[in-house]
């Protein structure tokens, strides 16, 4: 009797271990969930916004700032899609835009009224708020990898001029030669807003921003933001400034919070426009306080920004957002940005005009 007791517990036990547990539905929704959740991810570009008309534009420039936006946003996608940092894919990302003479930033810079180049460049990891900066620069290929310098391996947000170069050579980076900034175009530019300054004897410094010679020297700027599988934001701005610009002027760019917002919990921004109103209005992140405190789609809160408080204030331009979800905008207010976008799925958008 105590043997069959046995044998049939045995039975039983080993009947227990094979029986087919039933899949529980709520726990596999959670699981494809959490695993959809983490393999969303995008990137969201610029190159500058302003008074940018299709008949002003002929087709092989078109084509290659198209070239450029596509070959740039694909660098920062293959490395989300790989697994890599968002910071890294801004960066990485940037870095094409900077090396090309077609935009503002790096070696396309718009000269100064000295005839110079100073850059201007800032980041921000939205998974700590960690931030860099730098301002003034002029022998630095690629500011945005200073601006990570600053952010990793100082205690500072923002370093300036000969600081930030003096803390470049000690990061180990090479410096330029000022020649490798200068593009026959821009030199161009500078040029003639010179010889309005000189034929203008009313020229100030309000009516220097909507003199029809010079209307849109104060545009350019690069910038990117990206959402990566590990659900963290990032996003970076890399100027050279403003056409003309004196007495070492610095715009939003670099400036946290104005040129460059990221944060974990809403969205990571870049704007590009008349910097002195985006400073003033503190773009980026009043466009993450709305969504943070007002609740807020980045839609509506990129919208209420661009559309109606920097006009309000006199100002114009645009920003591109991405936020904690992978929804992504490109707002401006002007006639056109260079802008492109890839999301999770791989769809590429490339746009110049207002559509």
């Amino acid at each position: 009797m105590k043997k069959i007791v046995i044998l049939t517990l045995i039975s039983f036990f080993f009947y227990a271990c094979n029986i087919k547990k039933e899949p529980n539905p709520t726990e596999f929704s959670h699981k494809k969930a959490k695993k959809e959740q983490i393999e969303n991810f995008g990137i969201v570009i610029h190159g500058g916004a302003g008074t940018i008309l299709k008949e002003n534009m002929s087709d092989s420039l078109e084509a290659a700032y198209k070239q450029i936006l596509e070959i740039a946003i694909k660098k920062g996608y293959e490395i989300l899609e790989n697994g890599g940092t968002s910071l890294e894919a801004i960066a990485k990302t940037i870095n094409v835009m900077e090396n090309s003479p077609l935009f503002n930033a790096g070696k396309g810079a718009v000269f100064t009224h000295e005839g110079t180049n100073e850059l201007d460049a800032s980041v921000m990891d939205g998974s700590n708020l960690d931030a860099g900066a730098v301002s003034g620069v002029k022998k630095i290929k690629n500011p945005i990898d200073l601006a990570i310098k600053v952010m990793t391996n100082s205690p500072h947000v923002m370093l300036s001029g000969k600081g930030a170069e003096q803390f470049a050579l000690e990061q180990g980076f090479e410096f330029m030669d000022p020649s490798y900034f200068y593009t026959e175009s821009r030199f161009q530019s500078l040029q003639k807003i010179k010889d309005a300054e000189k034929n203008t004897s009313t020229l100030d410094a309000k009516s220097a921003f909507v003199d029809p010679y010079i209307k849109d020297y104060k545009f350019g700027t690069v910038g990117a933001a990206a959402l990566d599988k590990h659900g963290n934001l990032a996003a970076g701005t890399s100027t050279g400034g403003m056409t003309n610009k004196k007495w070492n002027r610095i715009g939003d760019a670099p400036i946290i919070g104005a040129g460059t917002y990221a944060n974990n919990a809403t969205c990571a921004v870049s704007s590009t426009g008349w910097g002195e109103f985006f400073i003033r209005a503190v773009v980026a992140h009043d466009i993450s306080a709305l969504m943070e405190y007002k609740g807020l789609s980045l839609k509506d809160a990129a919208k209420e920004v661009i559309q109606k408080k920097v006009p309000a204030l006199g100002g114009d331009g645009g920003i591109i957002a991405i936020d904690k979800d992978g929804n992504m905008v490109m707002e401006f207010n002007t006639e056109g940005m260079y802008r492109a976008s890839m999301n999770a799925k791989g769809e590429l958008v490339i746009a110049i005009y207002k559509d």
